[in-house]
């Protein structure tokens, strides 16, 4: 295995030789030039420093092709002064607009836009993005690893915009205090990229231009802002952000007296340097956040949600990216929760406090520095959670073009004494990590060796690999290798398997039709994947899947995916139920082929109806099962989405073991009255765990990012019953309920 090791390390090294640019920057250069009058924000570019500002256009199709001109024409002037940077633009589309509602943070890929990708250390490997819909709604996020995109940021920024018949104008003012930068000696040059989307002619397109395989937040893709003279200091920059919050609740299994209380709390921002983020947070809540949606856990280990808590967002590639979803050393959502010894679930604990200091020293260093404490939760006269202290050190430093070694130590410590065989004891995970990614952003990857440390000091707490991904034209694919000691232990992670060596890959041939076909496909992808895990301490195979892999991406975005020829292999080391219902366990150290064929699509969301479903049809164990997952959509424009999500698994089993139709179904509106007053409801009813969840959510954005949230939230427990007349009947039971009202402000100090 060690052998294996060292070949992808080598091969990963081997990458990053002779790789081109794709994009000449001095080919899109754009000279921003400072105003010398004041800029009316009103969405017209009428003043007269906007006439003289140097403008570009000719921008270029990544979507459908990325061989010719767009057809939607853009024009756009760069502009600063002493506390903004503006961007002005001409986006020439008839009044026929396609968008996804009027809420902010809007989705990828649904709806008209103009977007700006802004790197101001030049690395093509972290950045920002402001994005406006032609009614004006906004979009801000980050962009880490070279290309991936989240819009859970949430920072101050001012647009404009303005409707023609033949265009929409669009004017931006990004403050300073919002980006991070440096200021350089000699020539200061950002990295910058501007990207449409005109759904309704099913065009994508960028200035810089950008190949069809990557999406439009690839930096290795970027043009050249060349400052005419240096950005200003952005000064001080404070923010204070305290919350006020009144809620009521009652919990039912437990039998506890419905609770009412006020809280009281806040968050703060500290800019020490333009470029390095002091986030603080004292007794922070969460209500505002939405709920998980639900799904069906048909394996053997626990399942992945997201972080959506604001203060773990910004810079959390830095914190959360070690690893692999194999295993993860550090998993922000960990904190917060504490395992109940008694009935093995997790049970919430209060956060009393957190600090955490992130972001770049230079072009070639950042770092990041996390440390929050909870408090004490008593579950019984005889069993208490003990207060923990969470805490994590993340170094990043770069050494070639867009490549860079890390180093990270995690720790989680209880404060007290630990009782006698409570599993509260230290944790702390230590780990090296070097990544790549090639000039032209085809090649990318990962090697890693991380070691934990607990009190029982047991043998190989370890877990290493190495993961490699190719993204040309013609052929992607990845293939990755591990190996997770024994005892690796990452109590803040995410490592819901050890003692195991594990070999996954996949890779796709590629071909984009030409002639009669490529004006109703875009592309066909078709090749092998392929997954083996290797118990250590079975010294066997304990798992293994492959197929065939395949798809079609039609013009206009529509996708059909397919995996058939699928065969998977279970071997049980411990007792197991297939449909995770409580019923007959398969026995252990027995092992399963099985072999079945699957099927997704998701059809043209340009429509305001849309779906996508997922189908899998086949063996499972010594069974059989039929799964079906499906979204409904309907976009009532630009008011919002009313969705279904259904999801069945009817597996069958011969006697004694399940024979079982899990429903999961879960109605869903989204709606946005404005651009600041927002509902959300839906209830999901998952008859796996027997739950019926219900959350409303309304949302009022009176001042930009401070908010007045109302939630309300419960669950039931579903049953039959007989009535009066002795006819069977669908019960509830509530479980709990609460009602919180939460209002927050951002102040600027």
């Amino acid at each position: 295995m060690k052998n294996v090791f060292l070949f992808l390390f080598l091969l990963l090294s081997r990458c990053l030789v002779a790789q081109p640019l794709s994009v000449n920057e001095t080919d899109y250069a754009l000279t921003i030039r400072r105003a010398t009058e004041p800029v009316k924000l009103d969405g017209q570019l009428d003043e007269a420093d906007w006439q003289l500002a140097d403008s570009v256009g000719n921008f270029r199709q990544f979507f459908p092709y990325d061989t010719a001109n767009a057809e939607s024409r853009t024009v756009v002037r760069v502009l600063f002064d002493g506390n903004f940077l503006y961007v002005g633009a001409v986006c020439y589309q008839p009044r026929r607009y396609v968008v996804t509602s009027l809420k902010r943070d809007f989705l990828r890929g649904q709806s008209d836009l103009f977007e700006v990708n802004l790197d101001p250390f030049r690395d093509k490997l972290n950045g920002v993005n402001f994005a406006v819909s032609p009614y004006g709604v906004q979009r801000e996020g980050l962009i880490t690893n070279g290309q991936e995109f989240t819009t859970d940021w949430d920072n101050k920024w001012y647009v404009r915009v303005t409707n023609d018949d033949d265009r929409y104008t669009v004017e931006m003012a990004i403050p300073f205090k919002t980006l991070r930068y440096k200021l350089q000696d000699g020539q200061n040059v950002w990295l910058i990229n501007f990207i449409r989307s005109d759904i309704t002619r099913n065009e994508i397109s960028a200035w810089a231009p950008i190949p069809r395989n990557f999406n439009g937040q690839a930096l290795a893709f970027s043009g050249r802002l060349v400052w005419a003279e240096p950005p200003p200091r952005p000064g001080s920059n404070v923010s204070l952000i305290p919350y006020t919050l009144v809620e009521t609740g009652h919990d039912f299994q437990s039998d506890i007296p419905t609770r009412q209380g006020v809280n009281v709390g806040f968050d703060a921002k500290v800019a020490v340097t333009p470029s390095l983020n002091l986030d603080l947070t004292v007794n922070p809540d969460f209500a505002q956040v939405e709920v998980d949606q639900q799904v069906t856990n048909l394996s053997r280990f626990e399942l992945f949600f997201p972080e959506r808590r604001q203060f773990f967002l910004e810079n959390s590639d830095l914190f959360g990216s070690f690893g692999t979803s194999v295993t993860n050393p550090f998993f922000s959502r960990r904190i917060g929760l504490a395992r109940n010894p008694r009935t093995g679930f997790n049970e919430q604990v209060p956060i009393l406090a957190g600090v955490r200091l992130s972001g770049r020293l230079d072009r070639n260093w950042r770092i990041g520095v996390l440390n929050t404490q909870t408090g004490r939760r008593s579950l019984s006269d005889t069993l208490t959670l003990l207060p923990v202290n969470y805490g994590m050190l993340a170094v990043q430093r770069r050494i070639s073009t867009r490549s860079f070694v890390s180093a990270m130590l995690v720790n989680k410590d209880p404060v007290g004494t630990v009782p006698a065989g409570a599993d509260q004891s230290y944790n702390r995970v230590a780990g090296l990590e070097y990544s790549l990614a090639s000039a032209n952003n085809q090649w990318r990857g990962k090697a890693f060796y991380h070691r934990s440390f607990s009190p029982d000091r047991l043998a190989q707490p370890y877990a290493m690999g190495a993961l490699l991904f190719v993204d040309k034209p013609a052929v992607n694919g990845r293939i990755g290798v591990y190996d997770i000691g024994d005892n690796f232990r990452a109590d803040v992670g995410y490592a819901p398997r050890t003692s195991l060596m594990k070999f996954h890959g996949e890779t796709f041939r590629v071909i984009f039709p030409k002639g009669r076909l490529s004006r109703h496909i875009n592309r066909f992808y078709l090749g092998p994947n392929w997954d083996f895990i290797y118990g250590k301490r079975q010294n066997r195979l304990i798992d293994w899947d492959a197929g065939l892999f395949g798809g079609i991406t039609l013009q206009n975005q529509s996708q059909l995916t397919f995996a058939f020829l699928r065969w998977d292999y279970t071997y049980l080391f411990s007792p197991f139920d297939p449909s995770n219902t409580g019923g007959a366990t398969l026995p252990a150290n027995t092992s399963y082929l099985y072999f079945s064929h699957r099927l997704s699509f998701v059809s043209n969301v340009r429509k305001p109806f849309f779906f996508s479903f997922n189908g899998r049809y086949g063996q499972y164990f010594n069974g059989r099962i039929t799964q079906l997952h499906t979204i409904l959509s309907y976009r009532q424009q630009p008011y919002g989405i009313f969705s279904l999500d259904f999801t069945y698994n009817g597996i069958r089993l011969p006697a004694p073991y399940s024979q079982s139709d899990l429903l999961l179904i879960g109605p869903k509106v989204d709606l946005s009255f404005t651009r600041s007053v927002f509902l959300t409801a839906y209830a999901q009813y998952n008859n796996q765990i027997n739950n019926v969840n219900t959350n409303i959510r309304f949302q009022w954005r009176y001042k930009p990012v401070s908010d007045l949230f109302v939630v309300y939230t419960d669950n039931y427990f579903a049953y039959e019953a007989l009535d009066s007349k002795n006819r069977l009947m669908q019960a509830w039971q509530p479980k709990n309920r609460a009602l919180v009202v939460k209002l927050t402000y951002w102040l600027n100090l």
